[in-house]
């Protein structure tokens, strides 16, 4: 059922306008007389040039399943959607009789599928509509900051960067950016294996990688961050993700290049959930921990890299629809094939995309060092001159500042101040900040202007 939807929405975004990106999308699931059946339907301005007799010869050519008898979809889905966002303009129903689909886990797996496809697809809105007997899903993925991106040989592309920020005391509640910002990798072509070309599988083949590091920090430069997992997904050349198998990537922590390359360990997970299956997640290992990091109580800020790695492919003998689907899932089901036959250059990709951004995260280390080292100084130098006061009246009014009562209490009390001060020290970036402290920047110019 799960390729029936990929193979669904890969047709969908072929047919779909390429000047208007955005569009509405309905997944319906639901269970009847022993069968899971489904309905993918699509409004809004992407899909408008559709015609029904076109739909028709393209499932036909493509020999969908069930696409001559579908089941009838629930009514009352189908006239919400179409009355919140236009009428229909593809829809399509079949079922299958996978007695897999009725496992609580199975609509899971097509949450998770559908999360990773709004990833880099986020103009388009997919909602999500699962009715079993046990449970029921309704979900809607929509990006609420997004990134385009032009990629050569290949239509503009856009990305959900919405960063989930991983709570930090030292950082305030709409002070920091909300939104990632990817960066191109290398464009590499790929060699076709002999044997995948005698399945049929022609033309010119590449890899475009995209790198997006979250929850961005670049405000806050005094913050200690760690990376501590790196995602990587794969996408066919019309933006569906692939579901694949991980023999390729599960070998890569033990590629010399990877060994020598990076200064930190990469880890495989022993046992892979199946709501992964589409993804490939290590979690990194950085045991080094600073003497002053420990004596400050600094806590650093764990991010995430996500790199896309997005194929590209151009056959001139390739003018069906019918043709290029093929071929896409073709490339989908040799994936391992070809990273392996392309192992050298793939590896390196993904390892300078780790490496850039770990080097960025020890240039930033080293400067935190250094001002933890000045505030060190400056904290054994401030207690140093209220210890050796004679003035009573100067020590109790350090303490009644500080809000203490001993000397003691007051070293802390100096030492988590200055700690905040340093840690909390934001620098605005042009493309870099929330709404919220846009706002604040402009009225603290306005004031000073008025002044």
């Amino acid at each position: 059922m799960l390729e029936l939807i990929k193979q669904a929405l890969r047709l969908l975004l072929h047919l779909g306008n390429k000047g208007h990106p955005k569009g509405e999308v309905l997944v319906l699931l639901w269970a009847e007389s022993g069968a899971v059946n489904c309905t993918v339907a699509a409004a809004g301005p992407k899909w408008r040039k559709i015609r029904p007799e076109t739909l028709q010869n393209v499932l036909r050519d493509l020999k969908f399943p069930c696409a001559e008898t579908p089941p009838e979809p629930a009514q009352p889905d189908l006239c919400a959607f179409s009355d919140e966002h236009g009428s229909l303009k593809f829809l399509l129903s079949f079922q299958a009789k996978d007695f897999r689909c009725f496992s609580p886990e199975w609509p899971a797996r097509v949450k998770a599928f559908l999360t990773i496809f709004s990833l880099a697809n986020a103009a388009i809105r997919v909602h999500l509509r699962c009715k079993f007997p046990q449970h029921t899903i309704l979900e809607k993925f929509c990006a609420h900051f997004t990134r385009r991106l032009t990629l050569p040989m290949k239509q503009s592309l856009m990305l959900d960067v919405t960063c989930s920020f991983l709570a930090s005391t030292l950082v305030k509640d709409g002070s920091w950016c909300p939104g990632g910002h990817p960066t191109l990798g290398s464009l590499l072509p790929i060699s076709i294996p002999p044997e995948t070309m005698d399945r049929g599988l022609y033309g010119e083949l590449s890899m475009q990688s995209v790198a997006l590091l979250s929850p961005c920090l670049l405000q806050y430069p005094n913050l200690r961050t760690i990376l501590t997992q790196v995602e990587v997904l794969a996408y066919t050349p019309s933006n569906v993700p692939m579901t694949f198998r991980f023999a390729f990537f599960r070998n890569l922590p033990a590629h010399p290049d990877c060994q020598e390359l990076l200064p930190r360990v990469l880890h495989w997970p022993s046992n892979i959930d199946p709501l992964d299956e589409g993804r490939i997640v290590y979690t990194v290992e950085d045991g080094t921990c600073q003497e002053l990091e420990k004596e400050f109580h600094l806590q650093p800020v764990e991010q995430k890299l996500l790199i896309f790695l997005l194929f590209q492919h151009t056959d001139p003998f390739e003018s069906q629809l019918m043709d290029t689907m093929v071929t896409e899932a073709l490339i989908e089901h040799q994936l391992d094939e070809i990273l392996n036959n392309n192992r050298r250059a793939i590896t390196g990709a993904l390892l300078t995309e780790i490496s850039n951004t770990l080097k960025a995260q020890d240039r930033r280390k080293k400067d935190q060092e250094k001002l933890l080292s000045a505030a060190e100084v400056i904290l054994s130098s401030s207690i140093s001159i209220i210890n050796c006061s004679t003035n009573l009246t100067f020590r109790k009014e350090c303490m009644s500042r500080m809000q203490v009562s001993d000397t003691s209490a007051l070293a802390v009390s100096l030492r988590e101040t200055l700690l905040r001060v340093v840690s909390q020290r934001c620098v605005p970036r042009k493309k870099c900040y929330s709404a919220q402290l846009e706002e604040h920047l402009q009225s603290a110019e306005d004031t000073r202007e008025e002044i």
